[in-house]
């Protein structure tokens, strides 16, 4: 608290002295940087500094024309310093700036790539929170230290416009629905299971998250609510290099989470591989209230629940990729990878039935035992070839995916009278295979056209088959009999062709982008009968185009004011377990429930911003979706029936503001707010539900750089009340600590906790039930304290691997992993 105050006083201190020389000199310097072969460079640090004195007063970062303005009110004679991360540094001759002088505007600036060794690399300058393009947001991961010893889960929870629900339901900008992406190859997962991946994946591999709330073209039109591209981390370098780091994490209970990632690079061949293991352990502890109602609103009875779930259980990712360069201007590649993750979970569930006059009716204590496993092997094979250095290039993917997942459940009940007696005692048993292929192929072209217009264009194949199986039993004196109300076997195929054009090009003020995809589905459903159910299929087939245009408008020749547009059509897949009619068992008297009949969703998004140097963005969104999914809840013979359907309409109106400062260079702050008005309408089986929802969430983060390379951070979020179709959540937040301190050029010790003030509970109401009021509270692990050590070393000289993107898109983030 003491270096805080500090920090604190020192800030007042710089601001006042700022304000009484306000009106020394109007002073401005300006210039433009570029790398040897004149092309601009965006982001480059420059530093003001006074001839004869070791630390800049002033930073400013150069515009994407590599541009740079820098506003100073003092007189005195001065040199600029210019750096970028892989180029050598630059410095200028000295100039002054007086009263006689109060511009200067310098030579060329022309940085020099860098030959490194990596033991040698000193870090100079650091890349901004956040950073704006013409279509999409940029989110430099590796500017928070308390991404360290963290998933990356609890990494996208911290960035601008994204947050993630209990359920693990990710929204961006108050929208459903979105598409999540690793290394430009999607996920394929979602819901709670992509919740469970993300937790897996350590936040150290995680180098940068690109926002897109409208993709362009190039990308599948699938996920309403657009695109969050997680970009590991890799070594573009030639020579060795290899990393490792290890973490813990303590709560109520112990988890561990270990990485490691290497890179060996010659003339011809790129070698890279990553390996993670590491252990989940958390709870939820959930209690949930219902009163049942008569047709007057009298009280017929209530029932009190809690349950303490405990999910626990390890596994590993491991992938390995080599890069063959046959040339300079080819690349021939191949990608392997395999997840293995043994989920397990314990719910202990104890619920008491009151009557009308809230006297006791009896209990139910249930124990559900699962035992899980989730494997994914995936294989990509890749292509690229430059057929002229800034001319046309090429490239090709195929990929082969499978996920085999099983999921065994034994679910006791005993239910006792209100004095406590046994009434009767049930026990179901589970066993839950599933299996899912996915094929996909893919070719891109670019080429500028005209030496004015980049053009892209490319065509896709993909093709999905699942076999989802329930078999269920009910065990009564040890004897297992089938039960074949729930019991069932469900087999989904799916084929999509795509194909899409983009324009993109710069003219002098004006960037203007136009895509169009075009996308045809053709998709059927088999449920496979037994003694008691009759088989049942579903044909479907669909054929939609998906326009895009994005503008990016600079009011100035500098780039200190920008103005944005962009537009969008998306569409809304079901996943492919949700449309399974499956009935899973929580406890006797909740159930999961699948839904064959869900529908596709379409959306319309307008995107309207303003860019202030790069570093404050005001942007206003509208969206308008037909069919959105969504989780619905039903009560039937006070049974409580969880299921996804469509809403009829929902649209959005959302005002938002993401702002970064580097005011010293010990201090950067960080600052993100959005207001959002949200108006749901949809007919359900109480009839018409209709929620019209006005709520706010912010976010601030504040790093201060201090002595002997230590380095300290704070940052919080806070959501107001909201509404989601039938839920209302109250409002809630938390407020992070993190700690880092760089021992060595190679090691680096980082220390966070979360939720120091265990505010982050999730509790609420749930509205539309039949005859029923009900809420609920979860309080999960969300307070803990980990410790990070990561080592690095190796030896690299100039040299990129090429980007490769997967054919494999949007299909895998509508699966769902356990």
């Amino acid at each position: 608290m003491k270096t805080l105050s500090m920090a604190v006083m020192a800030i007042g201190l710089s601001i006042a002295c700022l304000a009484a020389k306000a009106q020394t000199i109007a002073g401005k310097i300006t210039g433009k940087i570029t790398d040897s072969t004149q092309q601009p460079l965006n982001a480059a640090t420059i530093s003001l500094r006074i001839v004869n004195k070791p630390k800049p007063v002033k930073y400013e970062v150069s515009a994407t024309d590599g541009t740079f303005l820098i506003e100073w009110r003092k007189a005195g004679t001065y040199t600029i310093t210019a750096t970028a991360v892989g180029y050598d540094r630059y410095e200028s001759a000295p100039f002054t700036i007086d009263s006689l002088h109060p511009e200067s505007a310098l030579p060329a600036i022309i940085l020099k790539k860098a030959v490194v060794a990596l033991a040698a690399v000193t870090v100079t300058s650091k890349k901004p929170f956040i950073e704006q393009k013409v279509d999409r947001t940029l989110v430099n991961v590796e500017a928070m230290i308390n991404s360290a010893g963290s998933t990356a889960l609890e990494v996208l929870e911290k960035a601008p416009g994204v947050r993630v629900d209990p359920n693990g339901s990710i929204t961006l900008k108050g929208q459903q629905g979105v598409a999540i992406y690793i290394d430009d190859k999607p996920s394929y997962l979602s819901g709670q299971q992509l919740q469970n991946y993300l937790q897996s994946l350590p936040a150290t591999v995680i180098a940068q998250l690109e926002i897109m709330s409208n993709p362009p073209a190039k990308y599948d039109a699938s996920g309403n609510g657009g695109i969050i591209n997680i970009k590991t981390v890799k070594e573009k370098m030639k020579g060795y290099n290899f990393g490792i780091s290890s973490g813990i994490r303590v709560s109520k209970y112990t988890s561990t989470n270990n990485n490691l990632d290497f890179n060996y690079r010659t003339n011809k061949f790129n070698i890279f591989g990553t390996f993670s293991a590491g252990n989940r352990n958390n709870f939820n502890d959930i209690d949930i209230y219902r009163k049942y109602m008569d047709d007057d609103g009298n009280t017929t009875g209530t029932f009190m629940q809690n349950s303490f779930i405990h999910k626990f259980g390890g596994g590993y990712r491991a992938s390995l990729g080599v890069d063959y360069f046959p040339s300079k201007k080819t690349t021939v590649g191949v990608l392997v990878s395999r997840l293995e993750r043994y989920p397990k979970s314990t719910n202990r569930s104890l619920g008491t039935l009151y009557n009308e006059n809230h006297q006791p009716d009896s209990s139910l204590n249930s124990n559900n035992d699962e035992n899980g496993s989730f494997i994914n092997n995936r294989i990509n094979l890749n292509i690229k070839h430059d057929f002229s250095k800034n001319g046309p290039s090429l490239q090709a993917n195929v990929d082969y995916l499978e996920y085999n997942t099983n999921n065994d459940q034994v679910l006791t009940t005993d239910n006792y009278t209100s004095t406590g007696s046994l009434k009767s005692e049930d026990q179901l048993a589970g066993y839950l295979p599933a299996n899912i292929r996915i094929y996909a192929a893919k070719t891109d072209y670019e080429q500028t056209i005209a030496n004015q217009w980049k053009l892209e264009a490319g065509a896709k194949f993909s093709y999905t088959k699942t076999s989802n199986v329930a078999n269920y039993y009910n065990v009564i004196a040890g004897v297992s009999e089938p039960d074949y109300d729930k019991t069932n076997h469900f087999m989904y195929d799916e084929n999509i062709n795509a194909g899409y054009l983009n324009l993109n090009r710069m003219f002098n003020k004006l960037t203007v982008q136009l895509g169009l995809r075009y996308e045809g589905t053709l998709s059927k459903g088999h449920q496979l009968g037994n003694v008691l159910k009759p088989d049942s299929s579903f044909n479907r087939s669909y054929n939609n185009l998906f326009p895009t245009l994005f503008l990016l408008y600079k009011l100035d020749t500098n780039s200190n004011h920008q103005l944005k547009f962009n537009y969008g059509r998306r569409i809304g897949r079901p996943y492919y377990q949700d449309l399974n009619p499956f009935i899973s068992p929580l406890d006797k008297l909740t159930f999961y429930v699948g839904n064959p009949y869900l529908k596709p969703s379409f959306s319309s998004k307008y995107e309207l911003g303003y860019i202030f140097r790069n570093r404050i963005t005001t942007t206003i969104n509208y969206s308008d979706t037909r069919d959105q999914v969504n989780e619905t809840i039903e009560i039937n013979d006070q049974k409580y029936y969880s299921r996804p359907g469509n809403i009829g309409k929902t649209t959005s109106l959302s005002f938002g503001i993401d702002a970064f400062f580097n005011p010293k260079p010990w201090l950067t702050f960080q600052l993100s707010g959005q207001m959002n008005y949200i108006h749901f309408k949809s007919s359900f089986y109480t009839g018409t539900l209709e929620v019209k929802n006005q709520y706010y969430y912010t976010q601030a983060l504040v790093q201060f750089k201090l002595k002997n390379n230590w380095t300290m951070q704070l940052d919080g979020n806070y959501t107001s009340k909201s509404k989601n179709a039938q839920f209302v959540f109250a409002g809630r937040g938390r407020v992070n600590y993190s700690v880092s301190k760089m021992v060595s050029p190679k090691v680096t010790v980082k220390f966070n906790v979360t939720d120091v003030f265990l505010t982050g509970i999730n509790k609420g109401d749930i509205a539309n039930l039949k005859l029923t009021d009900a809420n609920f509270r979860t309080l999960s692990d969300t307070r803990a304290a980990l410790l990070t050590v990561s080592f690095r070393m190796g030896k690299r000289v100039e040299g990129q691997r090429k980007k490769i993107e997967s054919g494999a898109d949007a299909e895998q983030d509508r699966v769902k992993d356990k």
